[in-house]
């Protein structure tokens, strides 16, 4: 096996640090805005790294063992994904000393840190892109990026670019990977972040770095340094290059997320959407498909509640899938209690910490599917069986098995209350009463069938 053992196991929580809590104000730039503020691309609400220790107690509640953290190094933006300094905590986040107490206490309580690579691209700022701006084509780092010609023009306006960028923006130079001092200089900040403990990385639009070899290289210098470190890319379609022993452990699984918020919004039938969730099978390897990054959103996407017109019944069914589904579900932060928000920055609104302003019952709905999942191995490990599909009435029901431990999943994907008949005969004796798992009520095997009523947008988990 060449993803780590704990993968499968993992349930995520994705920080977007600026936002989800202050814990430090002394650490706050001069022009912090008021928590909860209207996001924008340019202004910080005071989020960092204090602030998730001092919310750990919420985390270890809501049950998960896994953070996925958006950049944390130094950087002039909100979301830091153009690093001017891969060697050291943004400030404004904290210090080293703040990183460790973070890791210490997540790693006393089970809970692994990843951190997020951006590799692809730097910012202005970066000491290498800043030689090149002084000295032109006198610089000893001219071929760390590719220049089209000379003088350098980072900051005019306009379409015209003398160099590289990550999709055009000249805030973005790109790296040039091919060159052996640049992949070194990666290679040497990834395997040092391993060193100091972190427990993978996510890597952000590693299909841009369009070099195999390089990836191969990056998983081997991670690898050595730490076996059971994890990376994870960012790939938004299914494409079985990524999730391999030379690439990747898992993928953020965006063409599920993509498919059943397409359903539940009847703009799939639930045959296309069951198709499309199954065929992963056989893309990829069992060991990735079961080490993917399953996500309802996250800080690229609009938030899944608003995707769902703010319908609650829609987002617990949505969370109840993927905590049902092979490879590892992730929460992106405010989802568990029903942030909403549309496309980039509105989707990284700061959380709302007043309990009176979460949504319905949606947080202790999402603590009831971690501690089943974390409780039962067959929705971790089983295998993945459909039993049966009803596309008009909009049902989808399959088992996840491992030994002789069976759940079975049903879900009712219409707006219609539906009654359905479960064969059951291949799973359970006749006569056994089962249970359901979420909320214990008792349901008998009669005439080899079980029989389920299910209101609109509803499921269960029955064991």
């Amino acid at each position: 096996m060449t993803t780590p053992y704990w993968l499968q196991d993992a349930i995520f929580y994705q920080i977007f640090p600026d936002r989800f809590s202050n814990g430090d104000q002394h650490n706050d730039p001069a022009n912090v805005e008021k928590w909860g503020s209207a996001p924008s691309i340019w202004n910080f609400q005071g989020g960092d790294l204090r602030g998730i220790i001092q919310r750990f107690d919420y985390l270890l509640d809501l049950g998960i063992n896994a953070i996925y953290l958006n950049p944390i190094f130094l950087s002039p933006s909100n979301h830091r994904y153009n690093t001017t300094d891969y060697y050291k905590i943004d400030p404004k986040l904290g210090n080293m000393l703040d990183f460790h107490a973070l890791l210490d206490l997540a790693h006393r309580n089970n809970v692994r840190i990843v951190l997020d690579g951006v590799f692809n691209h730097c910012s202005r700022g970066f000491f290498a892109f800043n030689d090149l701006l002084e000295n032109n084509e006198h610089s000893a780092y001219k071929n760390w990026f590719n220049i089209h010609r000379y003088p350098l023009d980072a900051y005019g306006h306009g379409d015209a670019m003398n160099y590289d960028a990550w999709w055009k923006f000249k805030s973005l130079p790109k790296l040039n990977t091919h060159n052996q001092e640049v992949r070194n200089y990666i290679f040497n900040v990834a395997r040092y972040w391993i060193d100091r403990g972190i427990d993978g990385w996510r890597l952000d639009v590693p299909n841009e770095i369009n070099d195999d070899g390089f990836w191969a290289e990056f998983r081997h210098v991670v690898k050595s340094a730490n076996r059971d470190a994890c990376l994870i890319g960012e790939i938004w379609t299914a494409d079985p290059r990524w999730a391999n022993e030379s690439h990747f452990d898992g993928l953020m699984h965006y063409p599920v997320r993509d498919a059943l918020l397409a359903c539940l919004n009847g703009k799939v039938s639930v045959l296309e959407f069951a198709d499309t969730v199954e065929r992963m099978f056989s893309i990829y390897p069992r060991e990735n498909v079961y080490s993917m990054y399953v996500t309802l959103g996250s800080h690229d996407t609009e938030r899944a509640l608003t995707v769902l017109g703010g319908d609650i019944n829609k987002m617990k069914l949505a969370f109840m899938f993927i905590f049902a589904y092979p490879g590892a579900p992730a929460i992106y932060y405010g989802d568990e209690i029903g942030l909403e928000g549309g496309k980039d920055p509105d989707c990284r609104r700061a959380f709302p910490w007043n309990p009176a302003d979460w949504k319905a019952d949606l947080h202790p709905w999402v603590q009831n599917l971690i501690s089943t999942r974390r409780t039962r191995t067959s929705l971790r490990h089983g295998e993945y069986s459909r039993i049966t599909l009803d596309s008009a009435a909009g049902l989808y029901a399959f088992t996840r098995t491992l030994g002789a431990e069976k759940t079975l999943v049903i879900i009712n994907l219409s707006p219609r209350n539906e009654t359905v008949q479960i064969p059951a005969q291949t799973l359970w004796h006749e006569g056994q009463t089962l249970r359901s798992l979420l909320d214990n009520r008792p349901f008998a095997v009669t005439d080899g069938k079980i029989n389920i009523n299910l209101p609109p947008y509803s499921g269960l988990y029955i064991g």
